[in-house]
This record gives C-alpha cells, structure tokens and sequence, in this order.
C-alpha cells in the first residue's frame, strides 16, 4: 500500500506525538508498505518527509491552510490510505494522538487545586482561535455520515468521541496505541543516582521499592497528588520503604517545595530531563502516572513492555492494555489520593511487586503494548476501507 500521513509538525523533539508517527511509519515501512508524512512545518531531512507548508510564516500553519496544501498534494500523488492525526475531512482515517479537544481542555482544568481557576479555564479554553478551530473541524468529522473512520488509541478516547460529539459507534475502531519494545537500556546513566539513594539503607533487605514518575507536565499528569499520597502513605506505615523517581523537565520548584512541606523529600529524587526513559525505568521498579489526562501514555506502555507493573488513572488510555489487580493497579482519579497511597503501598511490597512481574511476562504484555500489534491493526483497517472502495491493496 501506498500510504500518506498528515501531521502537524515533523520535528521528533517536539513530543509524544511526534515521536509516536515516527515510529508508526517505520514500522509500517519494515512490513512492506510505501509511506510518506506530510506536514505542515519541519525538517525534511528524511525521504518520506515532504514539508507542505514550509515558506509560510510563523511556527505553525493555520488548519485552512495546511488542508488547502495538503488537498493540492494529495491531487498530484496518488495515495492508497490518507491517515490524518489532525481532523481534516479529505483523510480516510482520522486518528487523534491526543484524544478529542473538549476532553483534553475539560481536564486540563480539572488539573488545577484551585476551583475558581479550573472555572476560568473552561470559560476561556475556546478564546483560543486556533483551538476553537481544531475543535469545530474534529466536531465536524465526528458528526458527519460519510466521514473518515476514526482509529481511536483507546476506549477512553471512543468515549470521548461519544460523550462530546455523539458519534456514531460505526464510525470509531479502538486500535490500542503501542511503543518500540526493542530498544536497549543504558543502565549506566542513573546507576549512580540509585546507587547514592541505596547506600542510605544499612541492610540489602531494607532497600527500597522504586517508583518512576515521568512527564513534562506535572500537575496534569498528578505528580502533587502523588506526592500527597507518599505522605499519607508515611502517616499510614511508617515503615514503608519506597522511592519515587521524578523524570521530566518541568519546573520542579513548586514539587519540591510540596515534598517539603509535607516532610516527605527524603523520599523523593528529581532527575530532570530524560533524554530514554528506558535508561531510567532500567533502574525502576513500577511505574507511576496518576494522571488527570491521557488518551494512552507512552510511559505506561513503556514500562509494561520493560516487565514494570503501572498504577495510573482511569483518564489514562493505556489502561485498556493492562488487567487491573494483576499488572498493575488503575485507580478512579488523580484527586484520590488516598486510593494512589494504597497503591504505593501495595507495590512497597515485593511479594505483591513480584507477582505482578510475573504476570506481566506470563501474559505477554510486552507483544500487546508493541508498535507492531499497533501497526498491524492499522493495516487491517487500510485494508478494509481499501476492499469498501473496491480496490485491492
């Protein structure tokens, strides 16, 4: 098949999602089918990269304009399958990495302590003329009889689809989203931050539990909650021996004094930017993101292929690829944090950790959150929508 990709922007370094379409079309190149990415703004440095809108101004290209380019290429080359992760009704699969608008700006408030803040939020998400935009057009394709199907990262994204456009259920797939399982971890690069943690424990058997936390973002995806629910967990079993790692590049200043307040900074290491997170969940032993939104974190999936047990939230997609109580633990919402207490504690013991990483690696995991399971399910629905049109791949 010869399929095209549009994309925003092409720059790996900008994200997840950026970096979740790189690894989606390579791996569809290995299984024998001819990719390129449009999009708007980037490098092209790679072959299968043509940058539609590079000579206009600014950093991004507005939604009419980048359709406009998008429809006049698309006009010239003939395409098996268009694969859109912004909405844009000329693709025949519409793929929203970030899930729907509406979700992500109802979340993002609740993220916020203060009440009166998370109310301004949602009054002025749709200020916003580039997102008021985004959102119509989404709103547009989600409504519309004969547009493009949508391939949802998981079920908690088709609900949102659901619950804020009243989509039709024929018109959304659930393809799990997946992450590179391959990759080698350098165990070198935090050996020493573990190394100083564990040399404050006097005996092996004392050494503690390590949870990873990482994200750029960290009052969306729950870091303050988390470190709420380490010192309930230190009110509960003081005994408890636990550290959490916190990996990202965030400002880290209002954790830090949080984690003071509470008296609880002793069991907490902020590592900054992680360039691979393997390189740091190498040296971890759950992996933890209580988080208000996420349509299906990398993270997670990242370390249940590396054999880590998760906790997370029911807002995070990833959920879907994990048993509840075997591989991990899912909790109801960031803000129970006592819920995330017990988790932590739960895991603080390694009976029960050890038994999750059993489970992990006895029910294959790590083959279900691939990129490859990922990009095979795509490859059944292109085939399908190929066979409706009457032509062969």
């Amino acid at each position: 098949m010869k399929i095209a990709i549009l994309i925003e922007r092409s720059d790996v370094f900008l994200g997840g999602a950026e970096r979740s379409i790189f690894e989606l079309s390579a791996q569809i190149s290995s299984m024998g089918h001819e990719i390129t990415l449009l999009a708007a703004k980037g490098t092209s440095a790679a072959k299968h990269v043509k940058i539609l809108c590079g000579d206009s101004a600014g950093k991004r290209t507005s939604l009419g304009e980048f359709e406009a380019a998008a429809r006049a290429y698309l006009a010239q080359e003939q395409f098996d399958i268009v694969h859109a992760v912004v909405p844009m009704a000329i693709a025949d699969v519409y793929q929203p990495r970030g899930g729907t608008y509406p979700e992500t700006i109802r979340q993002n408030a609740a993220s916020y302590d203060n009440g009166f803040v998370e109310v301004i939020k949602k009054a002025t998400s749709f200020l916003n003329f580039r997102r008021g935009q985004l959102c119509g057009a989404e709103k547009m394709i989600a409504r519309s009889k004969n547009g493009p199907v949508i391939a949802c990262l998981s079920a908690y994204v088709a609900r949102q689809f659901k619950e804020h456009y009243r989509c039709a259920d024929e018109r959304l797939r659930v393809i799990a989203n997946g992450v590179k399982t391959d990759r080698a971890a350098d165990a070198a690069e935090f050996a020493e931050v573990k190394g100083n943690i564990l040399s404050s424990y006097s005996l092996d058997e004392d050494n503690p539990v390590f949870f990873l936390f990482a994200a750029n973002n960290f009052r969306l995806k729950g870091l303050y909650q988390l470190i709420k629910a380490a010192a309930m967990c230190k009110a509960k079993e003081p005994a408890a021996k636990f550290q959490i790692l916190v990996a990202g590049n965030d400002h880290s200043m209002h954790a830090q004094n949080l984690a003071n307040r509470l008296d609880v900074d002793g069991r907490i290491t902020f590592l900054g930017p992680v360039a691979h997170i393997q390189n740091a969940l190498v040296h971890a032993d759950v992996a933890v993101l209580p988080t208000f939104y996420d349509p299906a974190s990398r993270f997670i999936l990242e370390g249940l292929a590396m054999g880590k047990p998760a906790i997370t939230t029911s807002y995070n997609g990833a959920a879907d690829l994990f048993e509840n109580g075997r591989h991990g633990i899912v909790i109801d919402d960031a803000r129970n944090t006592e819920a995330l207490a017990d988790a932590l504690l739960y895991y603080s013991k390694r009976t029960t950790l050890e038994a999750a990483k059993q489970a992990i690696m006895e029910d294959e995991i790590k083959d279900r959150v691939s990129i490859h399971a990922h990009a095979h399910r795509l490859i059944e629905l292109y085939e399908e929508i190929l066979s409706a049109k009457g032509q062969s791949k």
